[in-house]
């Protein structure tokens, strides 16, 4: 509050009634005066406010969220230096433990596996990578509880930038929650003959209705082994997120309350505010946009 103080009583504003407004005792205010802080007390200053502001307006984000953040706002510092001054502000990510997940029925799988490269020692690696959008997609399918029931999300993820590009919320989980979730990612990209849908063996990836959606749109469908869950990596690190931003933040009493959560997550802080490091820093927005440019440009 003291420099403040000293911006008021230059703008002509008695100290005497600012320190009364501010219930600051004057003494101490002229103490300060006599021996001001450094300039790096300053900066430090500085950076503290603009973290502070960040862990407020998403008290999820970790202290690299928090440092992005920051420099987004014209505050430069390291990860290192977010982390020094989060912690000793006892600013911390809300995020709790992950729970572990439930093993899956076994099924026939009704898709090659396009994704798994095998090697000459006979290894097994699944690499999720992708040159263009709507050349890879990944998908699957999580639940979590209210006090009304169960609520599904099935969300589709493209590899290239790590874009949810359709999603479907439902409170049964059938083939219809899959095949929506579907078409609605092909309502939003426009072309995508060829593009590889990559999934687990759950029934509602192999159903019927979900394979003819798949031959409608002239997309390859790809599946990976049962229980395994590095099989479709990708897709369950952002349910990973999602279980620890929205899912276990608090109770849900209304599945409408859950859906509406889940939704603002995806659309506003996953899409728009929250970098990857493997996309250089940038949003899954921010990413598609640049890339979109350039191309249209060498075009």
């Amino acid at each position: 509050m003291y420099p403040l103080v000293t911006e008021l009583a230059d703008a002509g504003i008695p100290v005497t009634v600012t320190c009364r407004v501010l219930k600051l005792s004057r003494q101490p205010y002229y103490r300060w005066l006599a021996t001001p802080i450094t300039p790096g007390e300053v900066v430090e200053a500085y950076r503290a406010n603009a973290l502070f502001d960040a862990h407020r307006d998403d008290p999820e984000f970790g202290h690299r969220l928090l440092a992005d953040e920051a420099r987004d706002a014209g505050e430069a510092m390291s990860d290192r230096t977010a982390w020094r001054i989060a912690s000793s502000n006892g600013w911390f990510s809300a995020f709790g433990k992950p729970k572990r997940g439930k093993g899956r029925q076994p099924g026939p799988p009704v898709h090659d596996d396009l994704c798994a490269v095998v090697y000459e020692d006979g290894r097994t690696r699944h690499v999720f990578a992708a040159e263009a959008p709507n050349e890879l997609w990944l998908t699957d399918i999580t639940e979590h509880k209210t006090s009304e029931g169960k609520l599904y999300l099935c969300a589709i993820k493209d590899v290239f930038s790590g874009r949810i590009v359709g999603y479907s919320i439902d409170s049964r989980m059938k083939s219809r929650l899959a095949v929506q979730a579907l078409e609605n990612a092909v309502a939003m990209r426009g072309d995508v003959a060829g593009c590889v849908v990559h999934s687990d063996r759950g029934s509602q990836f192999r159903s019927r209705k979900f394979r003819r959606a798949l031959t409608r749109h002239h997309m390859v469908g790809s599946m990976g082994r049962v229980g395994s869950s590095g099989d479709n990596a990708a897709m369950e690190s952002f349910f990973a997120l999602l279980q620890k931003n929205v899912l276990d933040r608090r109770s849900w009493t209304t599945r409408e309350q859950l859906r509406i959560a889940i939704v603002t997550w995806i659309e506003r802080t996953y899409h728009r505010r929250r970098r990857q490091a493997r996309l250089g820093r940038l949003t899954p927005i921010e990413f598609e946009t640049i890339m979109n440019t350039t191309v249209a440009l060498a075009a």
